[in-house]
């Protein structure tokens, strides 16, 4: 076993630091008297790389909706200490003083701004706390103050194991995919510029400084914005009018982006900054990338862009924060003013120059942002679909007839092949034995119902539906939508219209249509399992119906879900309102389309988290028949999360546990290696008799053997 060491500084030959255990710093005490060994403070003090009476540790404290710097003195100063002084701080610049006539009235308690964890009050800093760490003063009676904003926001457990990443993306504004900005979003890579990003950037830059030097009227650079585009600014004041535009502009409402979402939109602007056609200098884009590194991500609200032009607002709110004003999130500090943030990270706020306030809230990229994960988890949720309605089918005891190669060769769309092929992949008998397809083998079924021999059609316009959208999103996370451009091989700023977001809204209404009818026909397929007289199953899949009421209510979820999605389905684009005293007269209402497709695509999610718990239930008044191989491994799978459904209990969390089973692609990942299997294998296709298909050749058998024999439907 590895005892656990501290650092002990040996006063010997210069010093440096030893590892040495607790122990063995007792016994080099007691048998080398003459030596100066000086254990430091603690642990907490070791990580910080602090000593007292060195660099005197700060705290940031948030009292009543101020945050406050309070050094600290001593580590041996308690919490309590900590406490009190920040209230004196607090009390100190308030012509009142708070409404307090002195600091030893007030009862408090202390809490982390990360994860809000409650601090014992006689614990010492250096125990309890890191250097520069955030800590919130709640003051006794308080109530919620109407601008609190929560310490750790929405989807923040993502982050409750952050660590930072090793790795680099290197981003030229050219060859991003959407699925690398997921990632960038999760937090699993860095960002840094190739060499000739490196040099675009500093080329364009050359042109506004050039225009600002021979003051040249150019919009956005030596005018005003929208309205006021022919209002001419005088070059003394261009740092204040790139100022000035960030702080009118952050006018958004809403929830803040989560930090996932904050990631996303920030890296893809600095992909798009990167191409070189915005005006922004290196060293502010270097500030940019510094920030998103060390993930201080500013309080973005999600509502407030028409997407036209651009998305200003939500742009707007990211560019504050870079600056150092508004409010702020990172890991390490919860929300706090952007300036403490920025600070506690050995990072300075970005002071605008001409047009760089312009180059970081003028695009499309929260619509687009957006719309990568929207599209990322369409194409995770599409490919499941089809494995979560293989075992429905095989639950319901269905054919494989209507998936034969002949069917979809002669209506080739490219995803109804592909989906029959899945289909096949997975329950083929011939290849995948299953002992419940064997067990109906001369049933007298002709043919399945539209939700189980139409699922090539339904489900494959869906995936030719998120290729299309995702073709549209790789291109515009790879385009420059800022006005003007800037061409520096021209020596030129044009303006234009880049910014407006009608391509990604129009794709991203589209892919709500497409992917919602998943959810759609999954719900229909629940339907057939939880009603008896159309699967020969237990009522609700339960025993002792009437005492349990099964799946019962889980089908009146995914009915109100799938409800919910018709309206939301209703295209954003097709809006629009003049804007900007009619400068802006025709907008894409992209925000929007991006924020109910995710909406959608999360219920369609849910929709058949609940189908693919249902057909799992459906197997148990199966068993012992066993389903095929790689069925069975999505059964086990779901069952590694669930417990089958014996009698009635609180549902949600399980409907829970399979959501997250589909949204982390684990359904996929137990079924991939069989479908991939089958297509290496060129395995052929088995075609066994059928009502469902007749045959000269099967009548003549037929007439020889002088006897009518039913063949296997349902294979």
């Amino acid at each position: 076993m590895h005892r656990s060491h501290l650092f002990t500084k040996v006063g010997i030959s210069g010093g440096g630091f030893l590892p040495l255990s607790a122990q063995d710093t007792a016994i080099q005490s007691a048998i080398l008297p003459c030596v100066n060994v000086r254990l430091l403070h603690s642990a907490a003090a070791l990580r910080r790389g602090t000593v007292w009476g060195g660099n005197m540790p700060r705290y940031t404290v948030h009292v009543r909706g101020e945050w406050l710097a309070v050094p600290c003195p001593h580590g041996t100063n308690t919490v309590g200490w900590l406490g009190k002084e920040a209230v004196r701080r607090y009390m100190k610049n308030k012509p009142d003083n708070g409404g307090f006539t002195s600091v030893e009235e007030v009862k408090f308690f202390v809490r982390r701004c990360k994860g809000l964890g409650l601090l014992d009050l006689d614990d010492t800093v250096e125990d309890a706390l890191e250097d520069n760490e955030f800590v919130e003063v709640v003051i006794e009676g308080d109530i919620m103050s109407p601008d609190f904003i929560p310490s750790q926001p929405e989807g923040v457990h993502l982050y409750s194991k952050y660590r930072e990443p090793e790795q680099y993306i290197s981003l030229d504004g050219n060859s991003l995919t959407t699925q690398d900005l997921v990632n960038l979003g999760k937090g699993l890579y860095k960002i840094k510029l190739t060499p000739e990003a490196e040099a675009k950037v500093k080329q364009s830059r050359e042109v506004i400084e050039r225009i600002v030097k021979e003051q040249t009227v150019v919009y956005g650079i030596t005018t005003g914005f929208g309205k006021f585009a022919r209002t001419v600014i005088p070059n003394s004041k261009l740092m204040e009018l790139q100022m000035n535009l960030v702080r009118s502009h952050s006018a958004g409402v809403g929830k803040p982006l989560t930090p996932e979402r904050s990631r996303m939109l920030l890296a893809l602007r600095i992909n798009v900054l990167a191409k070189g056609y915005s005006g922004i200098s290196l060293e502010t884009l270097q500030q940019v990338i510094e920030a998103f590194n060390a993930s201080c991500l500013p309080y973005i609200p999600e509502k407030g862009t028409v997407g036209a032009s651009g998305d200003l607002a939500p742009l707007s709110h990211l560019a504050l924060g870079l600056t150092g004003e508004g409010k702020m999130w990172s890991p390490k500090s919860g929300w706090a003013d952007a300036k403490y943030v920025l600070e506690a990270h050995g990072l300075k706020p970005i002071t605008l120059k001409p047009k760089e306030g312009l180059a970081l809230i003028n695009g499309t990229q929260m619509i687009t942002s957006l719309g990568c994960e929207a599209v990322e988890r369409a194409s995770a949720i599409a490919r499941q679909a089809d494995i979560v309605a293989a075992l429905t089918l095989e639950v319901l005891k269905g054919t494989t007839k209507a998936f034969d190669t002949d069917i979809h060769a002669v209506r080739p769309h490219r995803g109804q092949a592909e989906v029959a092929f899945r289909f096949r992949s997975l329950l083929d008998s011939d290849h995948h034995p299953s002992e419940i397809a064997e067990s109906h083998r001369f049933c007298d079924r002709v043919q399945d119902a539209y939700t189980m021999r139409c699922c090539p059609q339904v489900h494959g316009v869906v995936n030719d539906t998120i290729a299309f959208v995702k073709d549209i999103m790789t291109t515009e996370i790879n385009s420059a939508t800022d006005n003007p451009m800037v061409f520096a091989e021209r020596a030129e700023t044009i303006s234009g219209g880049n910014f407006h977001g009608e391509y990604p809204a129009k794709a991203l209404d589209y892919l709500a249509i497409g992917v919602h009818e998943l959810a759609a026909i999954s719900e229909r397929r629940i339907e057939r399992l939880c009603n008896p007289s159309l699967s020969e199953l237990p009522a609700f899949l339960v025993t002792e119906g009437g005492l349990n009421s099964g799946f019962m209510i889980a089908h009146c979820t995914a009915a109100a879900l799938v409800s919910e999605n018709k309206a939301l389905c209703h295209p954003s684009s097709v809006d629009s309102l003049s804007t900007s005293a009619a400068t802006e007269d025709h907008v894409s209402m992209g925000g929007w389309s991006a924020r109910k497709a995710l909406r959608v695509i999360e219920h369609v999610e849910q929709v058949l988290a609940i189908e693919l718990l249902a057909a799992c239930q459906g197997i148990e008044f199966l068993r012992p028949l066993r389903t095929t191989t790689p069925l069975e491994k999505v059964y086990d799978l779901v069952r590694s999360v669930v417990r089958p459904w014996m009698k009635d209990r609180f549902m949600a969390p399980d409907i829970e546990a399979a959501h997250r089973l589909l949204v982390e692609q684990k359904v996929w990942e137990v079924a991939e290696p069989y479908i991939e299997k089958y297509r290496r294998e060129h395995i052929p296709e088995s075609r066994p008799g059928s009502p469902t298909a007749f045959s000269l050749g099967s009548l003549e058998r037929k007439t020889h053997d002088g006897h009518n024999h039913r063949h296997h439907s349902e294979l």
